[in-house]
């Protein structure tokens, strides 16, 4: 459930008031403030985050007493936090790994930088940067026009995966509402862990592009009846690309596959990096991001991860966030988040841990 309501666009409780947090310590510049075993919910958590994010941005670690699920925050964004984020959480990949990621069209000026992923790379042996054909209009389309792409964005330093470019394979996935057996790139078969390394974005469609979006749509196969054009609707709904809350249900059933191969061998790093209210699939049309840089996330566990990026935005002051969040409601964005706890996907309450104050 999310804080905010999209309907009413009024704030209401996350949780019963049997269920809070704990907060333990908040350090803010000089001075600090204990509250050792004070009960406080989610709404002031976020209240309390959103006077200090913008002066001297602070988490502390807040969960539910029964909560397992962990995100990992660095307020440094940088190819060296990158590092730092993947092994807090990486040590369970092995074999072959793939680093899915947006690799960007012609010049497109938000994504990741390509330097930084080279330097992310050289720390993971036997990886591979896996990416799918598009479905949208775009020099991607086609296996020759997306390495086209890949030279222009500087991501030469490695063998780029176009794991479409021969076919594809179905997965299952398992408590799928519409997409139940998802078609992928066939090499996605080839791989044993992966590594989902994503630039958190406002979208279009979706509202908002996480690590949620980034498996789903950013693995579906391209062809006209492939998992594109399942997750958006075009073979149910006579060619017309859907909106609203059945794309967000839709894509969790795809990323649910993505999820239910790789079992636990696929952990997750968020980057809150020029978030524009467009995807870097707008290329260098996006608009200006009016949100400031938040920082690196990473975690094991899906739902936390893009439900903690939600959290840190609605924390920013009103005119910080008021683009973004503006297109994640207009979108029903936020139905991604409880498609994935509906499925099963992770969790929603979360221990977030600043690497820096640990």
């Amino acid at each position: 459930m999310s804080l905010l309501d999209e309907q009413t666009q009024t704030r209401k409780p996350l949780l019963s008031p049997a269920k809070r947090f704990y907060v333990s310590v908040f350090k803010v510049k000089s001075f600090e403030i204990k509250e050792e075993s004070k009960m406080i919910n989610r709404r002031q958590f976020l209240e309390t985050t959103a006077a200090l994010i913008g002066s001297s941005p602070v988490y502390s670690a807040f969960a539910q007493q029964n909560e397992t699920a962990e995100v990992f925050f660095s307020k440094e964004i940088s190819p060296q936090s990158l590092i730092k984020m993947f092994k807090l959480v990486g040590g369970n990949l092995n074999g072959k790994i793939a680093i899915k990621l947006h690799t960007g069209e012609p010049h497109g000026p938000n994504i990741v930088p390509s330097p930084w992923v080279q330097k992310l790379q050289e720390q993971i042996p036997d990886s591979t940067i896996v990416e799918c054909n598009v479905l949208y209009g775009s020099p991607r389309q086609t296996s020759k026009g997306h390495r086209e792409t890949l030279k222009i964005n500087g991501w030469n330093f490695s063998r780029v995966d176009i794991m479409d470019e021969d076919g594809e394979a179905e997965l299952p996935s398992n408590g799928a509402k519409y997409v139940k057996r998802f078609r992928v790139g066939k090499n996605l078969l080839n791989y044993d862990s992966m590594l989902v390394l994503t630039h958190f974005k406002g979208h279009t469609m979706g509202g908002f592009g996480g690590s949620m979006k980034n498996i789903a749509i950013g693995c579906g196969s391209s062809g006209p009846e492939g998992g594109k054009a399942q997750l958006h609707g075009l073979l149910d709904h006579n060619g017309q690309w859907i909106r609203g809350e059945e794309l967000m249900e839709r894509m969790a059933d795809g990323a649910k596959a993505i999820t239910d191969y790789f079992g636990k061998k696929i952990v997750y790093i968020n980057v809150l990096r020029k978030m524009s209210v467009d995807c870097d699939c707008a290329g260098t049309s996006a608009a200006e991001p009016t949100a400031p840089d938040i920082g690196i996330l990473a975690s094991t566990d899906l739902l936390a991860i893009d439900q903690a990026s939600i959290d840190l935005i609605k924390a920013l002051p009103e005119g910080q966030k008021r683009d973004l969040m503006e297109r994640i409601t207009s979108r029903k964005g936020l139905r991604q988040l409880s498609a994935m706890k509906e499925r099963k996907m992770g969790h929603d309450q979360y221990k977030l841990i600043d690497i820096n104050k640990a």
